[in-house]
């Protein structure tokens, strides 16, 4: 599946390129070859029967029920204990809700005392713990029982999101109503379709390059421009100077060790780690070494997109540090 789009030509919003990707001895958080990965399994797989929106998860099936079935429709996660008395007054309130939407998301329960690596993962403070994952992207949600009302705030606007981002939903889930008014979907786009095809192979060097074709068409393509970067970084980590990065911390006038050493937070999802690295390296330094870290620091705001709130505080930061 391509960056920042679902198949079948329905576009989504921008993806983070550090996602929620698989369970490896701790919820790994990966990047973007994983969430294709992700996307893939998911279309081949069944959806969830009608009835089933509230499922158990263990360390086990965490890929299967939470990231793979992500790409299909929203999942709500409910870290709980049994001990936790606020969780016995939530997740009876998700329950019911999850029901009563009949599969336009799916709830997965994880009991955190039994599943401590999710929990680890996730860095969860306290319980009840409410996330929700959309097409592989982890979603913050909110701490404590709250409302039901704020609740249901909280699941309608994950539920929109979803449809923003072309979920199609599960099987038993009520259809919408056709708006006579709305606008055909577009077709998908073949050039976009290539390079995805080139992603989905696990070849970078073409998906850039088809990627590229399309931005010196369009060099407004901010689709085009935001997969480029994704799978620039996915070049870059793939061959990444290891054992440059590991000496980024004792070498920190290393520029090429603190690069490094950033692509790596950045690919693990420590988007704090890698901004916090650069932006102490570019105070440090001066002309064509500055300029290296600058560049890349701009790579970064345009895969996470202008969005991100991490992103401006992060350039407001970098002007600090330039001016």
């Amino acid at each position: 599946m391509r960056p920042g789009a679902s198949r079948g030509g329905a576009r989504s919003a921008p993806p983070s390129p550090a996602t929620v990707a698989a369970m490896s001895g701790a919820v790994d958080l990966a990047a973007l070859k994983a969430r294709s990965d992700a996307a893939a399994r998911a279309a081949e797989a069944p959806a969830p029967a009608a009835g089933s929106y509230v499922v158990d998860v263990t360390e086990a099936t965490f890929q299967t029920e939470v990231l793979d079935r992500s790409f299909q429709v929203p999942v709500l996660i409910d870290l709980w204990a049994d001990w936790c008395q606020p969780c016995k007054q939530l997740s009876p309130v998700l329950e019911r809700l999850a029901n009563a939407a009949a599969g336009s998301w799916v709830l997965a329960k994880i009991d955190v005392d039994a599943n401590p690596r999710i929990s680890q993962a996730l860095q969860v403070q306290s319980i009840p713990t409410v996330y929700a994952v959309i097409g592989g992207q982890l979603v913050p949600g909110f701490q404590g029982a709250l409302p039901e009302a704020q609740v249901r705030e909280f699941v309608d606007a994950v539920v929109k999101a979803g449809q923003e981002a072309g979920l199609a939903g599960v099987a038993g889930a009520a259809p919408e109503a056709d708006d006579p008014d709305a606008a055909p979907e577009p077709p998908e786009d073949p050039r976009f379709a290539a390079a995805e095809q080139a992603l989905d192979a696990g070849d970078y060097a073409l998906a850039a390059q088809r990627y590229q074709a399309i931005l010196d068409q369009e060099p407004g393509n901010t689709e085009a421009s935001l997969a480029l970067g994704q799978v620039q970084l996915l070049q870059r980590v793939e061959s990444v100077d290891r054992a440059a990065a590991a000496r980024a911390d004792t070498s920190p006038d290393d520029v090429d060790a603190q690069l490094a050493a950033a692509d790596l937070s950045l690919a693990g999802n420590d988007v704090h780690g890698a901004f916090d690295r650069l932006l102490t390296a570019v105070a440090r330094t001066s002309g064509a070494d500055r300029d290296r870290l600058r560049t890349r620091l701009l790579e970064y705001f345009d895969v996470l997109g202008p969005d991100d709130p991490r992103v401006s505080t992060a350039r407001r930061e970098l002007a600090r540090a330039l001016f």
